[in-house]
């Protein structure tokens, strides 16, 4: 059996069993569910028609053969009775109502219109039907937020309706939120549904993994990876929000349920890893034992109910209040049993280092400034199902004040602000407040004294990449071949949808020019996730569930195998690394990419991440951890200042991101298009050197997001200092049309010439990016390593789907515009024409074309001719100003073709499409 070809059975059933286990059941009073054999269902919500695999941007781009909803698995299941008379009718309705979808990039609704529910349909429905399972759904993406308002995070009118009449007139009514985040919950108390699901965004095959659930085929096993709240004003962070300049930390580490769970626990519907399942579970603590460097525990789990399940076990700890200050409860454990039938038991054992609970001292008010400190006193330590259920299992105490780890002030603030602090009185935990500790130091003298010289530029010696990668050469002797102008183009990547990778995709990288090939640099690609990979030519993927559903499902090594799939789906696509996963913090409910993140908890979220980039890495290929660090809002993303503690910046917003490092060996990093404490995080040396290599030691790439800003301390950022970025040892700017030609403007030449860049820096970052492209599966395969099998396995792909038929023709030769009156430029679509010419040649595309979307969204449309690619054409959104755009095509020969043009974003306005002869042909 050749091991390189995908097992898409296997792939569907993991991402099937993800879903199931990463559903979260918040109620389910007199076991409504699951639904039992023969029952009749009454299936009610528009969305029921139009599920939601993902949200949108970026992290939802996934062509996929094939999405599963909710109501196509229910009707597939031989022991489910779908009403089909409801089903008709909302049929008949979205027929007239059908799903809008926006101008796309951040311009899609949030929601879709409900159908109204009349209380004689309701009643029909009841009578004929033994459960009600209500689906509202919610989509998410890039470059926008949620809001508290009604059709985001709140309910709309039609859907408070519809549940009223529902659960008016069902004994037993489910509620399934196919959505990508939390959402506000007020509405289970109001309409007192019998039982509510979360079953979020589950790719393509979401719909299947919720069946399974629903008929009781898995028992649900998920846990909140976020923390409910009343309301949207009861998280800290929401005040302040959706400002377009600065982001102010003032909740500093009380974030998610470490805030809840000290001073607010009346606040809370639903508390972080809460779920239930089918059946039951007691725990036992087998054993507690602590020494001077861990504790361990022996929990017992046993299934105490009357069906199989999976049960989650969470070890939290209370530190001490001492100098600095702690939250009531912060995780330190988890590890999900296997399936446990009645009467079961698995003994789980838990270890923890004890360094891992030390806090950071960012002030000196220990004693120990910079340092992560355990303050002496008694550690608690609570241990169960969630964090609020979790009960005393152990303690042990800190007879001194300990420093686990020294290290150096970075990445703090230059703005004064107070922070939130926790105090004990009489027992309980107060709210105070404290002034914040300031940056102490200039971070661009820090950045030039810790560059080293670099070997002297020796002309080319005949080394290549491929001889350092076989131990033959050392990789600086390499690099000092190399002159400074190829050294800039190296820095440069290039994209969307590089001629020079695989089409689609969304970058290229090392030899992107022939100077850099001549070395042996060969060309590595990257592709958008996290969700799956995408190729914005049309090509089919993996559509994979998303951010927050994986955390949910609390499984490390479910994580690892579905994505050891997805590895194994970029090798065959000759893509590197995945632009994910991302390891932002849910600092705030409205965050707008939240989908495609995991938790509100930092060892959670490190935890899956590094369990994905080992699944990945099995194959050779890898993920681009991002966005590092502190991308929590979407709106004026590129142009906000995140302000936060040092202490907070590293004991919630970073703490991910070192374990996928560390733990994931992570060697692709991508910074945020935004700042943190004033410098933006693609020229942030602090972020990038101190933290990132000389405290973690990262030893590979780091590039920005595509089209980010940079500057220099006390500057204003833009996209053009790039020299800036280099200096910070962000490796790679991300992206140029082309890196010769120096397309987006950047300064590297003059910056070279005047002394503010050096070759020193260029060389390193040359490094740093070699290194990472050593690693990846290009390196190998540009030797002429590829195995046969692997060559066979790459080749067995779908052809482009062509169809031929009679079609007319129009005349090109005399560059008169096409006919685009029919031209459908909605995301997935695509259009076919015929055009004839006289002049055989090397032909171009130009068109008008203009977007109402933000300058950083990506809106492609690929151009096919006889089913073959033959380019793309990418436009950022223009704000509705009218650009020219053009893409070669190459030669047409013959007089005539069939040309399709295929969108794969919403959101294109074309006012006019030529094809213009470059060079005629004898």
């Amino acid at each position: 059996m050749n091991p390189y070809k995908i097992d898409w059975e296997r792939y569907a059933a993991l991402a099937r069993q993800t879903v199931a286990e990463g559903c979260v059941l918040l109620k389910n009073d007199d076991h409504a569910l699951p639904i039992r054999k023969g029952e009749r269902v009454s299936v009610f919500g528009r969305i029921q028609f139009d599920y939601y695999k993902s949200g949108t941007g970026s992290g939802g781009a996934v062509n996929t053969r094939y999405v599963i909803g909710i109501l196509d698995a229910l009707k597939s299941c031989p022991d489910v009775q779908v009403n089909e008379k409801l089903e008709t009718v909302y049929r008949d309705w979205v027929a007239e109502h059908p799903f809008e979808k926006g101008m796309g990039w951040a311009q899609e609704p949030w929601c879709q219109e409900e159908m109204p529910v009349s209380a004689e349909l309701v009643a029909e429905a009841a009578a004929e039907s033994d459960i009600a399972v209500v689906i509202i759904g919610r989509t998410a993406g890039e470059d926008k937020d949620n809001g508290p308002t009604a059709g985001s995070y709140l309910l709309t009118e039609a859907e408070e309706q519809m549940l009223e009449a529902v659960c008016g007139a069902f004994k037993r009514v489910a509620v399934l939120l196919n959505v990508g985040n939390i959402i506000d919950m007020k509405w289970v108390e109001t309409y007192n549904p019998a039982a509510v699901m979360y079953v979020w965004q589950g790719g393509q095959e979401g719909g299947a993994g919720v069946l399974d659930v629903l008929t009781g085929a898995v028992s649900p096993s998920g846990k909140l990876s976020d923390t409910i709240a009343i309301d949207i004003a009861d998280y800290p962070s929401t005040e302040g929000f959706g400002d377009p300049v600065k982001a102010v930390y003032k909740e500093d580490i009380y974030v998610g349920y470490r805030y809840f769970e000290t001073f607010a626990k009346d606040r809370v519907m639903y508390p972080f890893g809460f779920g239930l399942s089918y059946t039951t579970f007691e725990m036992e603590i087998a054993g507690f034992e602590a020494d001077k460097d861990t504790f361990k525990e022996v929990v017992v789990v046993k299934n105490t109910g009357d069906v199989p399940g999976k049960e989650v076990v969470q070890v939290y700890v209370e530190a001490p209040q001492g100098k600095l200050g702690k939250a009531a409860r912060s995780l330190c454990a988890f590890k999900k049993t296997a399936e446990l039938k009645p009467g079961e038991s698995e003994a789980v054992e838990i270890t923890v280092e004890l360094a891992k609970l030390a806090s950071y001292d960012d002030s000196g008010v220990t004693g120990h400034k910079s340092a992560y400190v355990l303050e002496q006193g008694e550690y608690k330590v609570y241990t169960g199902s969630c964090v609020r259920c979790a009960k005393e299992s152990g303690s042990f105490v800190i007879e001194e004040d300990t420093v686990t780890e020294q290290l150096t002030e970075a990445c703090a603030p230059v703005e004064p602000f107070d922070r939130m602090h926790a105090v004990l009185e009489d027992g309980a935990y107060k709210i105070a407040w404290e002034p914040v500790p300031q940056r102490t130091y200039s971070m661009k003298e820090r950045s030039a004294a810790a560059l080293e010289p670099c070997a002297p530029y020796t002309g080319d010696k005949g080394i290549k990449l491929g001889d350092v990668f076989d131990g033959k050469a050392a990789l600086d002797d390499f690099i000092a071949q190399i002159p400074d102008e190829e050294l800039i183009y190296l820095v440069r990547g290039e994209g969307m949808n590089s001629p020079k990778v695989t089409p689609g995709t969304g970058g290229a990288m090392g030899g992107v020019t022939d100077g850099l090939l001549h070395f042996g640099i060969p060309t590595a690609c990257c592709s958008d996730g996290p969700s799956g990979i995408r190729m914005d030519c049309g090509t089919i993927a993996f559509s994979l569930p998303n951010g927050t559903l994986l955390a949910c499902s609390f499984s490390e090594e479910l994580n690892e195998e579905l994505f050891a799939m997805q590895g194994l789906e970029l090798r065959k696509n000759r893509i590197d690394t995945l632009l994910g996963p991302g390891l932002n913090i849910h600092r705030n409910p409205m965050n707008g990419r939240n989908f495609e993140y995991f938790s509100e908890d930092p060892l959670l979220t490190g935890k899956m991440a590094a369990a994905q980039l080992r699944g990945m890495q099995r194959w050779g290929t890898t993920g681009t951890i991002k966005h590092f660090a502190c991308n929590n809002q979407e709106f004026h993303r590129t142009d906000i200042d995140s302000v936060v503690s040092e202490r907070a910046l590293r004991e919630i917003y970073l703490t991910a991101f070192e374990t996928a490092v560390k733990e994931g060996g992570a060697y692709f990093v991508m910074s945020t298009y935004g700042g943190l404490n004033g410098l933006w995080t693609a020229g942030n040396f602090d972020l990038l050197t101190t933290i990132l290599r000389g405290e973690w030691g990262f030893d590979g790439a780091v590039m920005t997001d595509w089209w980010a800003k940079i500057n220099d301390e006390g500057e204003e950022a833009v996209r053009t200092n790039v020299a800036a970025m280099v200096r910070a040892q962000n490796d790679l700017y991300m992206v140029n049309a082309d890196a010769k030609t120096n397309s987006a403007n950047d300064n590297l030449p003059e910056a070279l010439a005047d002394g503010r860049l050096t070759r020193a820096a260029l060389v390193r970052a040359a490094k740093n990016i070699c290194k990472a492209i050593m690693k990846s599966p290009i390196m190998e395969r540009s030797l002429g390593r590829m195995s046969d099998e692997e060559r066979e396995a790459a080749e067995d792909t779908a052809s482009e789907d062509y169809v031929d038929f009679d079609i007319e023709y129009q005349n090109i030769d005399d560059e008169k515009p096409l006919d685009i009156s029919a031209l459908n430029t909605e995301k997935g679509a695509s259009t076919l024409y015929g055009i004839r010419y006289s002049k055989n040649g090397v032909y171009k595309l130009v068109m008008r074309v203009s977007s109402e979307a933000s300058d950083v969204a990506q809106i492609p449309m690929s151009i096919f001719l006889d089913g073959n690619l033959r380019g793309m054409i990418m436009i950022n959104g223009t704000g509705g100003e009218v650009v020219t755009a053009e893409q070669e095509i190459g030669v047409l020969f013959g007089g005539t073709n069939y040309l399709k043009l295929y969108f794969g974003q919403t959101g294109m306005n074309i006012e006019e499409i030529k094809f213009v002869c470059v060079q005629a042909f004898e």
